[in-house]
């Protein structure tokens, strides 16, 4: 048995987290495997992205710097890799790396970096993959098929000709179509176990050969990004009448920069614009959220086989198991948005956190704020290792063997945008969150008193105090990243997903 500690990484991809069942709003959303981490370790309750967008906040992970430091800005930036990636300095630490799954952290995938497995370039899509043919006909299953509930999709702009009520198959090259679907297929089609299926075998591998070796395993899933798909077993979970209105639904928006008023897709806007007060009855809305929240247990059941795995393997002794999300998901907040954009409220960059590490870890919730860029140093301390070039985030390591340590009283998020350009900056402390929109009106929050942000506090002569004491941590941060980005400077970026 390895002396050092494996490391399994379960990445979940836009996670409608913050709002959706939480806080006591709304239904609980069951992931009793995720809780089972959760619960058997450490949950980080304030716990946000570096960047509300997969590229930059994947590279992120991988090099423990905010984006504009490692340059992948946007998606499909696809920037030279000009610093260290954690997997580089865990296999020179003695580590064999394994991935499987999504990648969309720039050029390349995860198999050019010292890693075994199976990762496919840019966005991608498994289910055209010759590998997931192979599991397919393994496991006596037919390719995977949907019935589209909600159809987001312009027809005439993407002629991809799917209308409600239809049944589909997921062949587009990017698999982020804007529907909501019930699979007519066995759920052991869905991407999520198809993964895990493969990790799986990795895992059995791995014992039956003593695990001499240390390990770090990724397993990145699509979901529960866009489209969502679940079986309908999970669906039945979740009655759409008992989802109650997000406080923030009803938003005219009035008090927000004009980037929440921007919107792709078909019966969401009109020329791009968000139609206010709703593009879509909140009856509608609850269909859509309960497909969501249905493949969100869904991918926790395929997790759960991962860590029963571990234990039948007698391997999760020596295991640290971590789980986490890259970003958040705008769904249905703020008059009804869809995906992501250039606005940053708590429903995009909140994202879960969880890590289990047995007779070492300290059990409990942990409230300081910590972010995806503390990933890649934690993962190497485990390793007893470390980054040689300068980054911005810190090892957990000590927050969950609950050590005596000063940590962050405030913590950095940046965003350069998606469909819309712009260099956006917050800071957020454990109550008051400013957002400096270059360009557009700025935001100040009290999440304590307003924890759905609908009142911006920007022009309130009673915060004056308060606003300048943000502006200064912001403006601290700016200086210890490094960060003098301006708009002029990333208009040139591209904007594709």
């Amino acid at each position: 048995m390895s002396k050092k500690p494996n490391i399994i990484l379960l990445f979940e991809d836009h996670k409608a987290y913050y709002g959706h069942g939480q806080m006591g709003h709304g239904p609980e959303i069951h992931k009793p495997n995720f809780e089972r981490v959760a619960k058997e370790g450490v949950e980080f309750t304030n716990s946000y992205t570096a960047s509300p967008l997969c590229g930059p906040a994947r590279r992120t992970l991988l090099t423990g710097l905010y984006p504009h430091n490692h340059g992948e800005i946007k998606n499909e930036s696809n920037e030279d890799y000009k610093d260290e990636l954690y997997f580089d300095k865990l296999a020179h630490a003695g580590y064999e790396n394994y991935y499987f799954g999504k990648w969309h952290a720039g050029r390349g995938t995860a198999l050019d970096f010292n890693c075994k497995g199976f990762s496919v370039p840019g966005y991608g899509n498994p289910y055209t993959t010759p590998e997931y043919k192979k599991y397919l006909k393994e496991n006596d299953l037919e390719y995977i098929q949907v019935r589209i509930k909600k159809n987001f999709i312009d027809p005439i702009s993407r002629n991809l000709g799917i209308k409600e009520g239809d049944l589909y198959s997921f062949k587009f090259p990017a698999y982020s179509e804007y529907v909501s679907s019930v699979m007519t297929t066995p759920k052991e089609t869905h991407e999520a176990f198809f993964l895990v299926s493969m990790a799986c075998d990795t895992l059995k591998k791995i014992a039956k050969e003593g695990n001499k070796q240390p390990f770090h395993m990724r397993i990145d899933f699509w979901g529960p990004h866009e489209p969502y798909v679940a079986s309908q077993e999970y669906i039945d979970m979740y009655d759409p009448e008992k989802i109650p209105q997000h406080p923030n639904f009803i938003d005219h928006l009035d008090s927000k920069p004009e980037l929440y008023k921007k919107q792709n897709g078909y019966l969401l806007s009109k020329d791009k614009q968000l139609i206010l007060p709703n593009p879509l009855p909140w009856e509608e809305w609850q269909k859509v959220l309960a497909v969501n929240y249905a493949e969100q247990t869904l991918i926790d059941e395929a997790g759960g086989i991962l860590l029963n795995t571990l234990d039948e393997l007698g391997l999760t002794d020596n295991t640290v198991v971590i789980w986490a999300a890259d970003h958040g998901d705008a769904l249905a907040c703020h008059g009804g948005h869809f995906d992501k954009d250039a606005y940053m409220p708590q429903e995009l960059i909140r994202v879960p956190l969880a890590m289990r590490y047995p007779d070492l870890f300290e059990p409990g919730p942990c409230e300081n704020l910590v972010s995806n860029v503390d990933y890649g140093p934690t993962f190497l301390d485990i390793a007893e290792t470390s980054f040689d070039n300068p980054i911005d985030g810190k090892s957990l390591l000590p927050l969950c063997t609950k050590a005596d340590i000063d940590w962050r009283e405030d913590l950095f998020v940046e965003t350069h945008g998606h469909f819309t350009t712009i260099v956006g900056r917050l800071v957020i402390t454990d109550r008051y969150k400013y957002i400096y929109n270059e360009g557009y009106m700025d935001e100040l929050y009290d999440l304590k008193n307003d924890p759905w942000e609908l009142q911006n506090l920007i022009n309130k002569n009673d915060y004056k105090d308060m606003l300048e004491d943000m502006k200064n941590r912001l403006k601290k941060w700016r200086e210890k990243t490094g960060d003098n980005v301006e708009f002029s400077m990333i208009r040139g970026k591209k904007l594709e997903r």
